[in-house]
């Protein structure tokens, strides 16, 4: 597979590209991402699905541009997927071919299925919760997929999108009573089997909508990519706004390029939470282009990463931890140290997982600078951390780098979280073995542990007396006592 890919998908409403760099056989980051509001769909709707003669020419321009663009970044391999305008246009051959002809891209229309089976692969590798049904609102279409322990089970498309209702029921008035019956045709098309608490958010509707609500609540957390609410909380304002005239969605702060679709959008959205009964709605960052992407990645893998692999931690390690013996020594006593003080800590084992991402990533700030280091990888890991990991997670692990070697207090960045965050203590706990294990590692030796009488006992063929004067200084979540043994 090419070292740096790009996948541009042409949807009803946006062109869009974004190009990735492999960074090793499953670590890859996102290096670029660019849109232009083509409206492929403009007048199709209400000309029989034929491609209009400016909406085309609006798309090549931008193809044009998006392999320039591609060329500066190197791309040896670019893929370019249509869908719903496209793939529904009588004239769809005459568009391929004029983009061949003008672009030498070789566009690929994909049906709705395997719309809806990109977004899915997208989600299953890239979120952090394993159930859940995709709900991706386009210009033309709405894809979901049935996603059951990671792996995909149910596809379906639908014939509702955002310019698709603009042109039918918006445009010349707010016809909401026949939009509702328009979109609930569809919706009766939805398999039964189509049960779970949790909805993945996919595309510009769903993140434009979610960006509202962290407005609203004045989230501190600035990634839109897995972003969790309770849609319950929210039904009034999504009816507010598809109730909305035109001319007031400023009152909203809806961005200028979604006022003319967004209630569409909010509407079919709202229909399909109350349809799947949802409790839950992770917002989605990723879509048919990373899809597009990981289907390349992991074709020879069933399209899912093997077990243990995060591409964004593996990313981070390719990129930018070249002292990997000395991380492995924080991660493994960190792990040790876990266990043998399990009996006074009485910590649930599920933040291990925590404890052995931070550990494995508590020298990143080093890159920025060593003064100040922990908190420029705090900055780094919450912002850079996002494949995979939850808000809380991401909260978690940069709390534990930011405040090794000191006692976590009650932090800015997260103090909105505290009803989702563990317990302070648990938290000076995996701070306080996360110190002890990076003091260690500042010597190439091996240590055990030992914990009786209220005691640990760190033991070593050596001793070393500015580790022992380290470690000594440590704030210490209960009253135990350390003390150094020579084997």
């Amino acid at each position: 597979m090419s070292k740096v890919t790009a996948v541009i998908d042409i949807g009803s409403n946006s062109a869009r590209m974004a190009i990735f760099r492999r960074t090793s056989r499953y670590g890859f980051s996102l290096v670029f991402e660019s849109k232009s509001k083509v409206r492929i769909s403009e007048g199709c709707y209400e000309n029989n699905g034929i491609l209009q003669q400016d909406a085309m020419n609006r798309a090549i321009y931008a193809l044009k541009d998006f392999v320039k663009l591609a060329r500066n970044y190197n791309v040896r391999k670019l893929f370019c997927v249509a869908t719903s305008a496209v793939r529904d246009a009588p004239n769809k051959n005459e568009f391929i071919s004029l983009v061949k002809k003008e672009t030498k891209i070789q566009v690929k229309v994909i049906n709705g299925e395997k719309e809806a089976f990109f977004g899915a692969v997208a989600c299953c590798n890239l979120l952090h919760k394993k159930d859940g049904i995709t709900i991706d609102i386009g210009g033309g279409s709405t894809e979901c997929a049935l996603i059951e322990n990671g792996k995909i089970k149910e596809l379906i498309s639908l014939n509702i999108g955002t310019i698709r209702l603009k042109e039918l029921f918006f445009d010349s008035k707010n016809d909401i009573a026949n939009a509702q019956e328009f979109i609930q045709n569809e919706i009766n098309k939805i398999p039964h089997s189509f049960i779970s608490d949790n909805v993945f958010g996919i595309g510009g509707t769903i993140r434009a909508l979610s960006k509202l609500i962290m407005k609203k609540e004045k989230y501190k957390i600035n990634s839109i990519h897995g972003y969790e609410f309770n849609p319950r909380l929210y039904f009034d304002f999504f009816r507010d706004i598809y109730s909305s005239d035109i001319k007031k969605l400023k009152d909203f702060n809806i961005p200028q390029d979604r006022e003319d679709n967004i209630r569409g959008g909010a509407l079919i959205f709202s229909m399909l939470l109350e349809q799947f009964k949802t409790k839950l709605v992770i917002a989605s960052g990723v879509g048919v282009r990373e899809g597009v992407f990981l289907s390349d990645l992991l074709r020879r893998q069933n399209y899912i990463f093997p077990n243990g692999i995060n591409p964004s931690y593996r990313s981070i390690l390719d990129r930018f931890i070249i002292e990997e013996k000395a991380q492995n020594s924080v991660k493994k006593n960190s792990l040790k140290l876990f266990n043998e003080l399990s009996c006074v800590h009485n910590i649930d084992s599920k933040y291990l997982f925590h404890l052995e991402n931070a550990a494995g990533l508590t020298k990143i700030g080093n890159y920025l600078g060593y003064y100040s280091s922990h908190e420029h990888g705090a900055y780094f890991l919450l912002n850079a951390l996002s494949y995979g990991y939850s808000h809380i997670d991401r909260a978690i692990i940069s709390l534990l780098v930011k405040y090794s070697s000191k006692k976590i207090p009650k932090d800015d960045e997260i103090v909105h979280l505290d009803k989702y965050m563990p317990d302070i203590r648990i938290l000076q706990w995996l701070s306080f073995i996360l110190s002890i294990a990076e003091v260690l590692s500042l010597v190439d030796n091996t240590f055990n542990f030992d914990f009786k009488d209220n005691t640990l006992y760190i033991s070593s063929k050596d001793t070393f007396y500015v580790i022992k004067e380290k470690v000594s200084s440590l704030h210490k979540p209960d009253s135990i006592n350390i003390e150094f043994v020579r084997l």
